[in-house]
C-alpha cells in the first residue's frame, strides 16, 4: 500500500484497535484464476506474540479453497470528501483542491482453513460475543438448539491467517496548516454523514496528540 510518511500509522495497538472497531473486512486472496474477494466480519486475536485474523464463509463460497495462498484483509474505516472551501488558505491564495480523508488497515498473511466443529463453534462464539456483549439482553450461541448449531456449522468453513505484515494509513490532512485543518474539522462536524463526523473526531484527536507531544 502506498502511504506517504505523514499519513503512515505504525503503532500496533492503534492498528489492532481500528481493526476490531471496523470489524468488516474485504478479504482478498490470489488464486490460480485471479483474485477472490469476500466482504466479511473478522475476529482479531492476539495469541502470544502473534496477531491472527479469523472468519468463516459458507461452504459454497470458493474462497476457502484458496488455502495456502497469500491473502490481504482490508479494514476500511471512516472516510469523507473534503470541500476546498473549508480551507482558510482558499481565501488567501486559492491554491487548494478537493481531497479525500480516510482510515484503512491492511493485514497480510497466508490463508489457512479450519473445519473442526468444536473449533468452528468457538469461533462463532467469539464473533457473536464481540457484537452482543454490550446489549442489555445479549444473544448467545447456546441460546439456539444444539442440533441446529451443529447443522449450521456443517455449512461453513473457517478461515484465518497469522498476520505477517500490518500497514495503516490515517490520511487526515496532517500536511495542512492548523487553520486549514480546523476548517476541515468544522466542515466535517457539520455534515449529516456519520463517517464525516467520525473523521472530524479522529482529526481532533490527532490535533490533541500533536499538542501533547509538543
Amino acid at each position: 500500500m502506498y502511504v506517504p510518511t505523514q499519513f503512515r500509522e505504525e503503532r500496533r495497538d492503534v492498528l489492532i484497535a481500528a481493526m476490531r472497531d471496523i470489524q468488516l473486512a474485504a478479504l482478498v486472496t490470489a488464486g490460480a484464476e485471479g483474485m477472490h474477494a469476500t466482504h466479511i466480519p473478522m475476529v482479531v486475536r492476539e495469541i502470544g506474540d502473534d496477531l491472527v485474523v479469523e472468519t468463516h464463509v459458507a461452504r459454497g463460497n470458493e474462497h476457502w479453497r484458496h488455502q495456502g495462498m497469500q491473502s490481504l484483509a482490508i479494514f476500511q474505516g471512516p472516510h469523507a470528501y473534503v470541500h476546498p472551501g473549508w480551507y482558510e488558505s482558499k481565501q488567501e491564495h486559492g491554491k487548494v483542491v478537493p481531497t479525500w480523508t480516510y482510515v484503512v488497515v491492511h493485514a497480510h498473511g497466508v490463508l489457512e482453513t479450519f473445519q473442526d466443529q468444536a473449533e468452528l463453534i468457538e469461533h462463532v462464539t467469539r464473533l457473536t460475543e464481540q457484537n452482543e456483549a454490550s446489549r442489555d439482553l445479549p444473544w448467545a450461541v447456546s441460546d439456539a438448539p444444539e442440533k441446529y448449531i451443529t447443522s449450521m456449522t456443517r455449512g461453513i468453513v473457517g478461515l484465518r491467517f497469522k498476520v505477517t505484515q500490518l500497514e495503516g494509513s490515517w490520511k487526515l490532512n496532517q500536511h495542512k496548516s492548523d487553520t486549514d485543518r480546523s476548517g476541515v474539522i468544522a466542515g466535517l462536524s457539520a455534515s449529516g454523514a456519520q463517517d464525516a463526523r467520525s473523521v472530524a473526531e479522529l482529526m481532533r484527536a490527532g490535533n490533541q496528540r500533536h499538542a501533547t507531544e509538543i
